[in-house]
């Protein structure tokens, strides 16, 4: 494989992919054996590949620079392009489900993949194909808007990730400054998200309803390969956190109050976590770069591996730049069985979160694609994916000194604490969306009122001292995943728990919680939640008790300071 940048784009073909899943159908239909069918799916994984790679390859791009217009029309046709490709898939899983050696098959290679074919066949057909150009348009369109929205503030000009590095300043006026400007970037593009996302919902429930669904959540839930759990388990769950985490985080951020020196917090203090200032990473990007290198030679034989690939091929963008899209992600180009990272760096410890947290998801996708023999195992659902990335920031703990010099007990302390105060808002995002949804003919003002007594439940210390957009209910919206990824936000949360679990079990014994993550990201998407859970030695975050007992060696870890 070639250093990313020098991959040759080619538009992918759909049309020929189309025409290669046809002829691979009637080869699935003419098999004479479990071995002939599974072929049949390597040859369909490989077609789709060739696809889906240069799908990223230009998906990456554009992200990195939305004002390039050549990638921008290529996402625009491949949004179009993608979704007729659905009558296609349709007739190629049929076929498989349907094969007289699908039981043999499935006792040679688990159920997961029939599982995840017999959700898409009855979720996915022709009657929604120009929904779902018009859906990617619409996410689209969101993206270039908050892409596209910068300030200046103290002589620089700042995108949205800029201002919160100025909300890591000791001067508190500063961090009132830049929190009126990052509001007021907001305020100044809710209309325009507010009819975006008014759009995004009708749209998605009249999909839902198209399909034979009353509603759009138990669509979506299937539609996100939640088939084990029901939104009466997220919500016994977000119960949990109410009655467990939330004091918690309560405690925490008096703590902090009484730390900083401030009458009482504000929005813009939450971050403020030390009077001296916070501990910011020590050097470049690309000395972050050298340093995690360094470290993961050190984690394990397979991080060393998997990192130095990464470098080798420069398979990172994490310079936050004009144009760029917001957030981080991991994604993988398929035919390569490579990872790529993407982030916006601002020089505070999220950017030392990046190299650990979306590494997290990288190393899981490259160890995955190198033990599972179908695509289709590489990943797992989010609420396994996250555990992957979530614990992995815990692992990296012993090395957190390549980043932090001196300052590195106030980054564990600050990132342990973080960790937990993140949970309420991971929940309080679930439940407003099944809100939104239970109700979508919300106007923009109820969706307003929604977040902020959804908010008031789960983080009622939050104080956006009397900034009028977000003190009626405006902060839901910087929330990307609300617009693009409905109802991913959840598994953050559970995942968080978990990752808990492995830093609970790592103070007993690291090896061994090692181990079981090795384990857990070796098995890719193989099998379903619950089993994958016991493939890690974890326990599913639903059940009662299991949230106070994974949070109890964090807390103890926390009571004790620096």
């Amino acid at each position: 494989m070639q250093k990313f940048k020098d991959i040759a784009y080619i538009r992918p073909d759909f049309e020929k992919l189309e025409k290669s899943i046809l002829a691979i159908t009637e080869k699935v239909k003419a098999a004479k054996s479990a071995d002939e069918l599974l072929a049949c799916i390597k040859e369909c994984d490989a077609a789709s590949a060739e696809v889906e790679t240069m799908a990223t390859v230009a998906h990456i791009r554009n992200t990195v620079d939305s004002r390039d217009e050549f990638y921008d029309a290529e996402m625009k046709y491949i949004y179009s392009a993608e979704p007729k490709l659905i009558p296609a898939d349709i007739a190629y899983q049929k076929a498989i489900l349907a094969s007289p050696y699908r039981k043999e098959l499935e006792e040679k290679i688990g159920s997961q993949l029939f599982r995840d074919m017999e959700m898409a066949v009855m979720l996915r057909s022709e009657k929604i194909m120009d929904d779902l150009v018009k859906e990617s348009e619409l996410k689209n369109e969101y993206s270039k808007i908050v892409a596209a929205c910068k300030t200046e503030y103290m002589g620089k000009e700042c995108n949205f990730y800029g201002l919160l590095k100025f909300m890591e300043d000791p001067d508190r006026e500063v961090r009132r400054g830049a929190f009126l400007k990052w509001a007021e970037l907001y305020e100044g593009i809710a209309e325009k998200l507010d009819a975006i996302y008014s759009e995004l919902t009708a749209l998605r429930v009249g999909m839902a309803k198209k399909q034979g669904y009353d509603s759009y959540i138990p669509y979506r839930y299937l539609e996100r390969g939640r088939y084990d759990y029901t939104p009466a388990d997220v919500a016994a769950f977000r119960d949990q956190v109410k009655k467990v985490v939330v004091p918690v985080c309560e405690k925490l951020v008096e703590e902090q109050r009484a730390r900083i020196g401030v009458d009482k917090m504000r929005f813009y203090d939450e971050k403020f976590i030390f009077p001296d200032g916070n501990a910011d990473p020590i050097g470049t990007v690309d000395e972050l770069v050298a340093a995690a290198q360094a470290m993961y030679r050190e984690l394990s034989p397979e991080t060393g591996e998997f990192f130095d690939f990464m470098v080798e091929h420069e398979l990172f963008d994490l310079v936050s730049t004009p144009g760029k899209r917001q957030g981080g992600y991991c994604t993988t180009l398929t035919g390569f069985k490579a990872p790529f990272i993407f982030s916006n760096c601002n020089g505070t410890s999220a950017d030392a979160e990046v190299l650990t947290h979306e590494a997290g998801h990288a190393f899981e996708g490259y160890v995955a694609s190198r033990c599972q023999e179908l695509t289709s195992y590489v990943w797992s659902v989010s609420e396994i994916n996250e555990i992957h990335s979530m614990s992995m920031e815990f692992f990296t703990y012993p090395w957190m000194d390549k980043f932090f010099g001196e300052n590195t007990p106030k980054y564990k302390y600050s990132h342990l604490a973080g960790c937990i105060r993140t949970i309420p808002y991971l929940v309080a995002v679930d439940e407003f969306q099944h809100l939104v949804y239970e109700k979508p003919d919300m106007t923009a003002d109820e969706r307003y009122e929604a977040w902020r007594v959804t908010e008031k439940k789960y983080m009622p210390w939050r104080d956006y001292d009397g900034n009028e957009f977000l003190e009626k209910g405006g902060f839901w919206m910087q929330k990307l995943h609300i617009f693009l990824y409905p109802f991913y936000y959840i598994e953050y949360a559970m995942s968080q728990i978990c990752a808990l679990e492995y830093f609970g079990a790592m103070l007993k014994d690291r090896d061994a919680a090692w181990k079981d993550y090795l384990s857990l990201c070796r098995a890719g998407g193989s099998k379903g939640y619950f089993d994958l859970l016991k493939i890690g030695n974890l326990k599913a975050p639903f059940e009662e008790g299991v949230v106070a007992e994974a949070l109890a060696p964090a807390v103890e870890v926390l009571s004790k300071g620096l």
